[in-house]
């Protein structure tokens, strides 16, 4: 077996509540509005020695005419075929529900060992509502609350009852690739494209995505976790509770990410909000990827992909040296040449020079043909250089008067660093210290 165990049930059982209890983090966004999930949401868990994967799962409606409904209604498929365990959450407080109906008929036909769970139960009162739920027949309810916890335990030791010792969690140490942007630049489309599954909902409506969405992709000799991000838009303009914790997972992303893929909307230009999203990558000191997609909009007549890549240089110098992609996701153009980017930043980002290779380098270079200016009438000797055992790249320069460095000169030791060595994309910090 593989060890997956997928939550699935009508809208507002608790689904995203038993998640993150299970996983033991607060991954999966919840509130009181009905339909807040929507793409497949994935965490990892453990229980008595046996570790697991979880899916959390949106509410699965039929005959509704929400426009997400159907998309919901695929992830929960796609879900429970993966699963090798099913959670069917329903709600002691409201009772049987004929949703809850639709729900049953469509796991009875999946084959698979469905544990039927009803949530909320918190008092003897809704101890005594688990009677209906046997006309689903799906055998006995296990009663729990997910918000305190109570139950979980009997859950959970019919959960791993079957499962195997041998659960290979390698891929939760593999590098984090998050693609970010404004809402409605093609970030669902394009990881979608590249796994060739309908991995993350997609439509027209800008804000479909909510949750962070981690994506194991494995294909073509690349091997790394994709995190698609809601959109991220002004801070002014984000009124709803909902939009805010989707903005506020979409930064945690960013902050837990090695490379972050940066997208553009070719036919909208580079706004101010994009270089605001470049600057928190930057601040958090990730690589970066700029992709421009949707460049099949442009007219290329008025407006070639130099003259924009220029405009984008120019609008993140100083840290200018950033890789520049122009995509177009829906004709599958260039979409492989981001994944090759990506893993060379990410690359970049890991490399580590040696103390010895630093100073038969950069050292003559520092101390002899460009030494620092002298600051009133004092001469800047630079001893020797080492690199710090760092997530990212950082140099410290031992000095007689660090304090006189100036930044100018900074960024000439930056600029020197990233000639001998390949560092494009990746953000490095110079320190000057006394030796």
């Amino acid at each position: 077996m593989s060890n997956i165990v997928a939550i699935v049930g009508r809208p507002n059982v608790g689904k995203s509540t038993l998640f993150n209890r299970l996983t033991g983090s607060r991954q999966a966004i919840v509130d009181e509005t009905s339909g807040v999930t929507r793409d497949r949401q994935y965490g990892h868990s453990d229980w008595n020695g046996k570790k697991f994967s979880i899916i959390d799962t949106g509410g699965y409606v039929m005959g509704g005419d929400d426009t997400f409904e159907s998309e919901i209604r695929k992830q929960v498929a796609l879900a429970v075929d993966e699963a090798d365990v099913i959670l069917f959450l329903v709600d002691a407080r409201d009772g049987l529900s004929p949703l809850d109906s639709d729900v049953a008929a469509m796991l009875r036909k999946c084959r698979k060992k469905v544990l039927l769970v009803a949530n909320k139960v918190d008092n003897a009162k809704e101890m005594g509502n688990l009677g209906e739920f046997y006309q689903l027949g799906l055998g006995d309810p296990y009663p729990i609350a997910g918000i305190s916890g109570s139950g979980t335990g009997d859950l959970l030791d019919a959960v791993v009852a079957d499962f195997s010792d041998n659960y290979d969690d390698s891929a939760s140490s593999l590098p984090r690739i998050t693609v970010v942007g404004r809402p409605n630049v093609g970030k669902s489309s394009f990881i979608n494209t590249i796994t060739g599954t309908d991995r993350n909902i997609v439509t027209p409506i800008a804000g479909t995505t909510r949750d962070s969405i981690y994506t194991h992709y494995n294909l073509f000799g690349f091997d790394f976790n994709f995190v698609d991000t809601a959109g991220m838009r002004k801070k002014q303009k984000v009124s709803e509770d909902l939009e805010f914790y989707s903005v506020m997972r979409s930064i945690r992303a960013i902050e837990n990410s090695d490379v972050c893929i940066l997208m553009l909307d070719a036919s909208q230009g580079l706004e101010q909000q994009d270089l605001n999203i470049f600057s928190l990558i930057q601040r958090n000191k990730k690589g970066c990827v700029i992709v421009v997609n949707k460049w099949d909009l442009v007219q290329k007549t008025t407006n070639t992909h130099r003259d924009f890549e220029q405009q984008i240089r120019e609008s993140i110098a100083p840290f200018d040296d950033v890789p520049v992609v122009f995509t177009s996701v829906i004709n599958k153009q260039r979409i492989f040449k981001v994944l090759e980017t990506a893993r060379q930043v990410y690359e970049n980002r890991s490399r580590r020079i040696g103390t010895a290779a630093l100073n038969e380098m950069l050292l003559p270079i520092v101390k002899e043909q460009n030494p620092p200016p002298s600051v009133k009438g004092k001469w800047i000797k630079i001893k020797y250089i080492t690199q710090l055992p760092t997530a990212y790249p950082q140099f410290v320069f031992f000095c007689n008067l660090p304090q006189y460095v100036r930044d100018p000169y900074r960024r000439f030791v930056e600029n020197r660093l990233r000639e001998l060595w390949d560092f494009h994309g990746v953000p490095i910090d110079v320190f000057f210290r006394e030796k």
